[in-house]
């Protein structure tokens, strides 16, 4: 596979239907373990919620499906929760949403919607990131080339993902797969050779989802 979507880090949205508070917090996870504690954490933050109903995708494939109804109707909660994540095509990504009961209640279709429309509201605010295969690398530079290679990297989108300071500057960094050679050849020729780097391993790593204005 060549790249997945997932959000990058945690973040929350609330609002108020029928005088319930519904709560959708939302994390990238790359485990059911990692999932089930982020859970875990939710319902710690909200020890006297009515339900905390949850759904995840916990694998780059979209094989490791959960979800929970936590005493709402069946099909009302953790079901729509997941066909959010899975219709905005997420992986290792995790949902939960919480329910202060207001005293109305909305019935299966109304449930439904508030739980779909909460999470779906929370993933549109999140940083959403495409994961892509990598090529890791560093590079060791003198400090007086710093500046050029921070130049080199903002116009690629890159972010180094670690800068060393020592006799010289060590920076690690990361290049997709498909485009790691042609990355690594293009950042010599802007540093004319004065650029010593070296490959160290692979990895999945997030980048910003590309704007019509970046294409």
């Amino acid at each position: 596979m060549s790249g997945y979507l997932s959000v990058y880090a945690p973040s929350s949205f609330e609002k108020v239907i029928e005088r319930s508070r519904f709560i959708a917090d939302v994390s990238h996870a790359e485990s059911e373990e990692e999932a089930r504690a982020f859970i875990a954490s939710v319902r710690a933050k909200h020890p006297l919620a009515t339900h905390s109903c949850y759904a995840f995708v916990a694998d780059k494939t979209g094989n490791l499906l959960r979800f929970s109804d936590d005493g709402e109707p069946q099909g009302t909660a953790g079901m729509p929760i997941l066909e959010v994540l899975r219709g905005k095509k997420l992986a290792e990504t995790v949902a939960v949403v919480t329910r202060y009961f207001g005293g109305v209640k909305l019935g299966a279709g109304g449930l439904v919607r508030a739980y779909a429309g909460t999470a779906a509201e929370a993933l549109a605010a999140a940083d959403v990131r495409e994961y892509r295969r990598c090529r890791r690398y560093r590079a060791c530079i003198g400090y007086e080339l710093l500046d050029a290679l921070k130049k080199f990297f903002s116009a690629r989108g890159c972010e180094p993902k670690e800068i060393a300071y020592g006799g010289e500057v060590r920076v690690l960094f990361s290049a997709a797969e498909e485009e790691a050679e042609g990355f690594a050849a293009a950042l010599c020729d802007f540093l004319a050779g004065r650029v010593r780097l070296a490959e160290d391993g692979r990895e999945w790593a997030a980048f910003p989802l590309r704007t019509d204005r970046d294409s």
